[in-house]
């Protein structure tokens, strides 16, 4: 139960820093949040595998409760490792970064262990929970290769390997790609959320020149704010 409450929480904290995002019309490095509790079978299954005395079970399986942060671009991933640093309510223990460390596999992403501590009945509890955080061309590949090791048991033909990690070198090139044009993408995007640029909030690096007269379109921008839900 105490996973279950903190995923259920922190899934809250997280999704209620993208809207707090994009309520100041600013890019959000969090696009999607999910979250999940390891099953009990994939707990044993796992205990069993590496040899997990139940005395270190909660200290030595991190990933009990797991939450997993989409991204639009890799510059996003490190930007959201940063707002988990800078939070008072979790603590960060351990980090891994595949996004820099591809594994042979071709597997990308950046895990994140905090330390959350959980209000119960009893008292304070804390507990580890692991974050993935990654774009979504990574997660994608990930997604389909975690089903593929249902089937194979890691034990992929070589065939397929060699696909999957063509796969992988694709994934990165398209996060490359983006990553070029990633400032094209942003304003566009604003461009698209702003009726095509028609009481556009402005930027954080332009001069504000319309200090004096600006009342009345204020006013509308506040309004159109008020009147979309998706702002």
């Amino acid at each position: 139960m105490p996973y279950e409450q903190a995923v259920k929480e922190l899934k809250i904290k997280f999704r209620g820093m993208r809207s707090q995002f994009l309520q100041e019309s600013r890019h959000s490095p969090i696009e999607i949040v999910t979250g999940r509790v390891k099953p009990v079978d994939s707990i044993i299954e796992k205990q069993s595998r590496r040899y997990i005395s139940d005395a270190l079970l909660e200290q030595d399986m991190q990933d009990i409760a797991g939450l997993r942060i989409q991204c639009q671009f890799v510059e996003d991933i490190y930007a959201v490792v940063d707002l988990i640093h800078q939070r008072t309510d979790m603590k960060v223990v351990e980090e891994r970064d595949y996004v820099t460390n591809v594994k042979p596999s071709g597997y990308r992403s950046y895990h994140v262990v905090i330390e959350y501590p959980v209000q119960m009945v009893e008292g304070e509890k804390k507990l580890l929970a692991e974050i993935q955080i990654r774009t979504m061309a990574m997660n994608f590949w990930a997604t389909i290769e975690h089903s593929l090791n249902y089937k194979y048991q890691g034990e992929f033909p070589d065939a397929l390997k060699e696909r999957l990690k063509r796969a992988a070198q694709a994934s990165a090139l398209l996060d490359n790609e983006m990553s070029e044009i990633r400032e094209e993408i942003q304003e566009a995007q604003r461009l698209f959320s702003y009726g095509k640029g028609q009481n556009m909030p402005r930027r954080l690096d332009e001069p504000d020149s319309s200090h004096d007269n600006d009342a009345d379109g204020k006013q509308r921008m506040n309004d159109d704010a008020h009147s979309d839900p998706s702002k």
